[in-house]
């Protein structure tokens, strides 16, 4: 595995599990670490994202195999830079909901903090970006134009989504809820968010009263799905998206019909993908088989996944050296076919649909960051 010997990748993945599911290190057996092996793991988390659930399972190690005092300061360090991040966001996000009511507007907020709320600890998952999904494209375009009267420089990206940033924060504004190609697919897909609706989250340590919607249970779960697919085929993925479809799969497994979700799967042609991603999300994360929202759910191998997060890190900004920003467009275009054909026999194999239109989207510039 890149960059982390057998034993490493051992400790590193105990160390993940046990500050996911907040519970005690399953085997110790391969501790203690050195200080190169420590600061190799520690690396390996800023890489992928989840230094901040990391933390959580070392506050659980035994006082004689905790990293050495270099180590373990960068790690709570960083997990208190993580946490007050995260607060700021949250804050972001009331105040531009607030600005987008007055304005009449209803936003769906996607993946991110809603997805947060899934955790025992939301303030320790890394942050990213805000994307909201407005179902009305007028409601986006009012909400557009009064942030330009108020000096905000606004860009428009290719599929028609809209970016901007607000208090330091890239915020998206998105037309389309799942990370689908395939047109057939996405019309089917857009019937069923006006079936199943949406839910509401708080944000951690935000005002009692500042409801946000998110997608309903169902299609939250089919949104992190499709949204892995989609950068899996594509930059690449990372540990942080993974977990987050652990959790979440954890917390809304009561609340949805598997046999419903099977169905939209079936529909979409990622019955392939899924089982790879379910099989990952237990084998690797811990996440409990009963918990999948599959019916009939049997696990396979999911190394073929697990090489390409390795490889990729956190959106896989460590693969083909992705230092790009929105704004550099043909650069990330090219960027982003490289690492589309790279994984060619990867996609044909377990989303042949998707990947075709995938591959023409390409060709027509048609694609999301």
């Amino acid at each position: 595995m890149d960059t982390l010997s057998e034993k490493e990748c051992s400790a590193f993945f105990i160390l993940l599990r046990s500050g996911l599911w907040e519970r005690g290190p399953e085997d110790l057996s391969v501790f203690p670490l050195d200080i190169d092996e420590w600061k190799r793991l520690f690396l390996m988390a800023r890489r992928q994202s989840v230094t901040g659930i990391m933390y959580r399972g070392i506050c659980r190690l035994p006082d004689k195999i905790l990293p050495p005092e270099t180590v373990l300061f960068k790690w709570v360090a960083t997990a208190d830079m993580i946490e007050h991040r995260n607060l700021a966001m949250n804050r972001t996000i009331e105040g531009l909901l607030r600005l987008f009511s007055k304005n009449g507007a209803v936003a769906v907020l996607q993946k991110g903090q809603g997805v947060a709320s899934f955790y025992e600890k939301p303030l320790l998952r890394e942050c990213g970006d805000i994307d909201f999904y407005f179902r009305s494209r007028k409601d986006s375009r009012r909400i557009i134009a009064d942030l330009e009267k108020q000096g905000c420089r606004v860009k428009r990206m290719s599929d028609g989504s809209f970016y901007y940033r607000w208090n330091g924060i890239v915020v998206e504004h998105h037309h389309r809820l799942f990370d689908i190609c395939n047109p057939f697919s996405a019309r089917y897909l857009s019937k069923q968010v006006y079936k199943l609706g949406l839910g509401k989250v708080v944000l951690a340590d935000a005002s009692s009263d500042c409801e946000v919607a998110v997608p309903s249970p169902l299609l939250n779960l089919f949104l992190l799905n499709a949204h892995i697919m989609k950068h899996a085929v594509g930059w690449g993925i990372g540990l942080k998206q993974l977990c987050d479809m652990a959790r979440a799969c954890f917390c809304l497994y009561e609340n949805v019909s598997s046999s419903e979700l099977d169905k939209i799967i079936r529909r979409i042609g990622l019955v392939r993908w899924s089982r790879l991603l379910y099989s990952f999300l237990v084998e690797y994360l811990g996440c409990p088989a009963e918990r999948i929202p599959s019916a009939g759910f049997s696990k396979c191998s999911a190394r073929p996944l697990l090489d390409i997060v390795m490889a990729g890190g956190n959106m896989g900004q460590y693969g083909l050296n992705r230092s790009l920003s929105l704004d550099d467009g043909w650069k990330r275009k090219l960027r982003t076919s490289g690492s589309f054909f790279s994984n060619m026999s990867f996609t044909l194999k377990y989303a042949p649909k998707e990947t075709f239109w995938y591959f023409v989207n390409l060709l027509t510039g048609q694609f999301k960051k």
